[in-house]
Formats: structure tokens, sequence, C-alpha cells
């Protein structure tokens, strides 16, 4: 039995909440289960915008260092390392450390200041995060599970764990691993056809479209289409071929994943994928599934925590 747990951004009221409503309680230094055969499955950002980072992290660490939980790499666990990790080159960090990236990170810098030896240390721990989970009956991911990159990722990574090296070439816009863990991380991005822009809504002109990776029923640019205001901005008529065929299949194991902030009543993304990620990192719940073995996914299984 798995309890899939999404996005906590600092949060540790709700997720202390969710675990004890669940039935997991502290006992020997961890968060457990009275049935030892059930673990949690974390989805990653498990900081930022919340205000008690540190005790996130460290009830997590607990409950993996105790073999009770297992975890995959957020976005802003990603930020977070090139945020704090300077270039053996340049010196330079390797995300910048621009107005809005200091703002997105802030509540983490109250706790975490750069350089400190507590930082240093969280920021090893992030690097340990594989980027999935290929577990019995089903897969977790933080954004996007494309089986064309999964596979890629196993030939490039330990387990989906990326080295200290690869962490360093992610980062890079210019290198290929760069759009693979993007991708993965933060969902896939599809260049719209030539002449082809939208307003964004702050009234930027963008020429990508995050897509909806998981929709194989979509047939036009509107249906697959996320965080465009004004629909009919988009290109009319079919899909490209290759945009199409990004889908995930349909006969694939069951996949679970955040990262996209939805409100409202929960939903099934499509019959073998769901998102858990209600905003919990703002004012939403925290939610969790209950994953028994049961490859057929249900609304009825979800929970939420922390209203």
């Amino acid at each position: 039995m798995y309890d899939i747990i999404p996005d906590i951004h600092g949060q540790f009221e709700k997720l202390e909440h969710a675990l004890t409503s669940l039935g997991y309680a502290r006992r020997n230094g961890a968060w457990r289960h009275s049935d030892p055969g059930r673990i949690c499955v974390f989805l990653g950002d498990f900081i930022d915008r919340g205000p008690r980072n540190e005790d996130v992290i460290a009830l997590v660490r607990g409950m993996l260092d105790a073999g009770t939980a297992l975890a995959v790499m957020g976005n802003h666990e990603l930020n977070a390392i090139h945020f704090h990790t300077k270039h053996p080159e340049t010196g330079v960090p390797l995300r910048p450390w621009s107005p809005r990236n200091l703002r997105q990170h802030q509540s983490f810098l109250d706790e975490f200041p750069p350089e400190s030896t507590a930082t240093r240390d969280v920021i090893g721990w992030m690097r340990s995060l594989p980027l999935y989970l290929k577990l019995d009956g089903f897969r977790a991911v933080h954004a996007c599970w494309d089986e064309g990159l999964i596979a890629r990722l196993e030939t490039e990574t330990a387990s989906g764990v990326l080295s200290e090296e690869k962490l360093i070439m992610a980062a890079d816009p210019a290198d290929p691993l760069n759009d693979l863990v993007e991708t993965i991380t933060k969902g896939p991005e599809v260049i719209l056809p030539n002449g082809h822009s939208f307003a964004d809504k702050d009234g930027n002109q963008r020429t990508e479209v995050r897509v909806k990776w998981w929709n194989g029923e979509g047939q036009s640019w509107a249906d697959i289409a996320m965080s465009v205001p004004e629909p009919d901005d988009l290109p009319k008529g079919g899909l490209p071929a290759d945009v199409s065929a990004m889908v995930y299949p349909e006969t694939a194991k069951p996949v679970f994943f955040g990262h996209y902030w939805l409100t409202g009543q929960p939903v099934l993304q499509a019959p073998n994928a769901l998102c858990l990620d209600y905003s919990a990192g703002k004012d939403g719940p925290l939610m969790s599934y209950g994953m028994d073995g049961d490859d057929r996914l249900t609304l009825e299984k979800i929970k939420r925590h922390g209203d």
C-alpha cells in the first residue's frame, strides 16, 4: 500500500495533518504507519512558498532514511540545486540570483541562507533524489512522464539520479539534457506553427505553449494547451503528428504527478494519469491517493487534508 502525496511547499502543518489522518505517527525517530507494508511516495516540491521548509525536509528525510517513504525531485528542488551550485569554471551560480528567482526562493532562503552548513547539507540531499520512480503497478514523476525521455534518462543516470556533472549540464540551455530534465520536472512546451503566438496572463506574447501530455483525446491546440487566457489565439485545425504522438499511452501503467496547481474538485486527467497537486502551497488542500495494487484509478481513493 502506497500513500502518494504531491507538492507540499513548506506547509508543514498540512503534511503533518495528512500523515496523521492516514494513520502515520512519529515513532523511533521517523513517521511510520502501523502497517509496516504501507509507505508514502512524495512527488517533489517540498520547498518554497510556505513558512516551514526545514520541518518539511526533516520529516521527509527521516522517512526516506527509515524506509517508510520514497520521493522524486520536483522543479523547486532542481531550481534550488542550481541556485546554490556554482559553475566549476566560472564560479557563477547555475541559476541566476535575479529578483524574480530570489522572490520565488525567499521562504527557503529565510531558513537556509546561501553557503551555510545546513544549506549545503540540504542541497546535497536534494541531489540524491531521482527524477522518476518505477514501482510495482504504477509510476511517479513530478510533472511529465514521457516514455522516450524516461528511456533516455535511464541510460544517462543511475536509477534516475543525476550526477554532479549532469546536474551542471542540465542547467545549460544549450545542452540537450536541459530540455530533457526541464520537461520531466516542469512539463513539456511545444513551439506553435510559424506566425502564431498568444498573449499570456501578463500580456507577453509567447510562441511556445505548455501542453496536456496526458490528453490522448485532444484533437486541436485548444484541447491540449494549458495557461492560455484566450484559446481563440491558438492555431485552428488539427495537431501536427509529432505533437499528437506526445500523449501518455492509454495502455501504460498508471502515473501520478503534481506540479500543476489545480483547483476545484479532483478529476482524473486520463484513466491512467492523475495529478494530485491542488495548490497546497497556497490556500488549497494537500491531497493523497491510496494505491493498493488496483491499477484502475478512481476518485474515491483521493483524500483531502488541511483545508
